[in-house]
């Protein structure tokens, strides 16, 4: 089993809300349709940008299900409380048809257990053997998935083809090390806004799941291309990279904290996108000096970025 679906860029879809809070599921294919069409790879859904914690089992299965009849290439999160939900979830990915899993680990209960983690990744790639997966690695779940177990998984089950590093810099320096540097036939993909350039580069990451990439997604498969020219030696992308991913740094840094679904879906209706306004508690919001915080950080980028990929040098990487 190839690890191709793990190429490229791909926004963690959020889950748009009704106004009596519940998920839009038109809403939802609609963005990830956009996506696409802007040369996105896949979706991510439903990771934690989707708010998983938030909906049912049924809400979640039915937001993938919709998705793919739509013809959007689909990678699942089977993040759960429990091992059952969580094999509920994947086998139910592969019954439909979506192209990837995103193997979480296993929260609240036993959380910090190896041997735990190792019976519910185990069970999670039993439930969909057919689909490609990653494990998902994030120091959020409480629980930092090591080469030792995730080669003993991968020697079990052929369809563990990857890692997804949300951990930052010198989590993916660990993987790239002593994961996936190994055979090219294991895939790393960049996990958090702040280091792709970092992930591409330095640790031959094969591309980049993204946040912010949904409200900017021209901006972000930018910064992507140059990052992937500068991998393969090229000094003048690895120079313009550096340039727009310090400009991006705000608003990527927005990735990295618990309220991103809050800034993120801000700056989505920003953008015009009016279904995202709510979320699915009436409580959660951003503060007004967050909100005035992130619009006048994205209309400062906005300016930048419109004079920036004007100059010399930065259209040729224009992602295709």
């Amino acid at each position: 089993m190839t690890a191709n679906v793990f190429s490229g860029c791909m926004p963690a879809l959020m889950t748009p809300c009704t106004g009596d809070r519940l998920p839009d599921f038109d809403a939802l294919v609609r963005q990830g349709q956009d996506m696409i069409a802007h040369g996105m790879s896949a979706v991510i859904y439903c990771g934690s940008m989707g708010d998983w914690p938030l909906l049912t089992d049924a809400q979640r299965m039915e937001g993938v299900e919709r998705l793919v009849q739509a013809g959007i290439p689909v990678v699942v999160g089977t993040g759960a409380i429990n091992t059952a939900s969580a094999v509920a979830l994947a086998a139910h990915a592969q019954r439909v048809g979506a192209q990837g899993l995103m193997v979480i680990p296993r929260v609240l209960s036993r959380g910090s257990s190896p041997l735990a983690q190792r019976n519910h990744f185990k069970a999670i790639l039993d439930a969909a053997p057919a689909i490609p997966a990653v494990i998902y690695n994030s120091p959020y779940y409480g629980f930092q998935t090591r080469a030792e177990l995730f080669f003993a998984l991968r020697a079990e089950h052929a369809n563990l083809v990857g890692f997804k590093e949300f951990g930052g810099v010198d989590s993916l320096s660990y993987a790239a090390e002593f994961i996936t540097s190994q055979d090219d036939d294991v895939a790393l993909m960049v996990g958090v806004d702040t280091a792709v350039v970092h992930g591409i580069v330095n640790c031959g990451a094969t591309g980049a799941i993204t946040g912010i990439g949904n409200v900017l997604p021209r901006e972000v498969l930018h910064l992507c291309a140059l990052a992937h020219a500068a991998a393969k030696g090229d000094a003048q992308a690895r120079l313009r990279a550096r340039e727009l991913e310090q400009a991006l740094a705000v608003l990527s840094t927005f990735d990295e904290g618990p309220d991103l679904v809050l800034y993120f879906k801000y700056l989505m209706t920003l953008k015009g996108k009016a279904e995202y306004a709510l979320h699915f508690n009436a409580t959660d919001a951003l503060s007004p000096s967050q909100r005035g915080f992130a619009e006048s950080q994205l209309k400062l980028f906005d300016a930048w970025y419109a004079e920036w990929s004007q100059q010399g040098g930065i259209q040729e990487y224009r992602a295709a």
